[in-house]
């Protein structure tokens, strides 16, 4: 009886790479390479200066192009790391229409030892679009997708071009189990932790004597979301971090601060929210109220944009499985 089951065509690709982008592409391309070969289940072996692909007709193909890719981007002088790629062929194999190519050449300079920063997934990609056509942006989604990491790039970017001539960073300061009245020290003492994750941001894009440097003389400035009333922004990119929990009446406020030549970007993950029982978000509340305005922009990111431990996005899935079970048995 003859079977019905579909033949797997495997081929053979051949890659020849020469002249000065030969030495650049090959430069510790070996691990790369093996990404590739795991991911797709194929043979990749490198002889002289070529290079070929053994396997299913369509993962053979699919590695052909990502290595093309790989080859344009190295011949502009980048250097891409295991983790770029990654990401890229964890997004592939979803099923998702992904290049690297368009991924990694829509980075973001910053002024830093990096140079530059990248997305490094779809989403990430189209955050940084929407930041840069728009005034107004909120980034909605887990922790670890790049929402403050990406904004804060962006901001950076726009002060170095002279877009703008300064950079505020907001957060709220709300209590995750502390009172703030019972911490030691002053106000600036008792607020500094709550603005720490974005010193850490901005440290790590910029020189930190620049940066303090640009504090001092108040072209950066940090501050709890509470010292926005009352003033107005212009020329300013400002950033409102860890918007879910602001109150309904804050997030209000915050958005009437926009002056002119100024944008900002609101970011926060609606499922974390620190807020007193009975408090409506002001992030969900507008989430509802300005999804119709025109030159206002929702970027959703989910626990596929992750982009920190690999083990990150299991912790994610694990506490979404064990919170959906919770709430189909609320007595167990």
């Amino acid at each position: 009886m003859q079977s019905t089951e579909p033949t797997v065509k495997e081929i053979i690709l051949e890659k020849e790479i020469s002249g000065r982008d030969s030495d650049i592409f090959f430069s510790g391309l070996q691990r790369n390479l093996r990404l590739i070969e795991e991911q797709f289940g194929i043979v990749i072996s490198a002889r002289g200066n070529k290079i070929f692909i053994k396997g299913p007709e369509k993962e053979a193909k699919e590695a052909e192009r990502l290595i093309e890719e790989i080859q344009e981007i190295s011949s502009r002088g980048y250097n891409l790391k295991p983790e770029d790629i990654m990401f890229a062929l964890l997004a592939i194999k979803r099923g998702e229409e992904t290049s690297i190519k368009d991924l990694f050449l829509n980075h973001v300079p910053v002024s830093s030892k990096k140079r530059f920063i990248i997305p490094k997934t779809e989403t990430q990609r189209q955050y940084i679009e929407a930041i840069r056509k728009y005034d107004i942006v909120f980034g909605i989604g887990p922790a670890g997708t790049g929402k403050t990491y990406l904004a804060m790039a962006m901001a950076i970017n726009a002060l170095m071009k002279k877009e703008v001539s300064r950079i505020v960073l907001a957060r709220p300061a709300v209590e995750a189990g502390e009172k703030l009245g019972y911490l030691p020290g002053d106000i600036y003492e008792k607020v500094h932790p709550y603005l720490r994750p974005l010193y850490d941001a901005l440290y790590e894009m910029m020189d930190f004597e620049k940066a303090m440097r640009l504090i001092e003389k108040g072209v950066i400035e940090i501050a709890p979301l509470a010292y926005m009333r009352g003033r107005t922004l212009n020329d300013a990119f400002i950033i409102l971090d860890e918007a879910q929990n602001t109150t309904s009446e804050q997030m209000k406020m915050y958005l009437t601060r926009l002056g002119f030549n100024s944008k900002t970007v609101i970011t926060g993950d609606i499922t974390q929210v620190d807020l007193p029982a009975g408090k409506i978000s002001g992030l969900i509340e507008a989430e509802k109220i300005l999804s119709g305005i025109e030159g206002i922009k929702f970027i959703y990111f989910t626990k596929r944009d992750v982009v920190r431990h690999k083990l990150v996005q299991e912790i994610i899935r694990a506490y979404e499985i064990a919170e959906k079970r919770k709430k189909e048995n609320p007595d167990r």
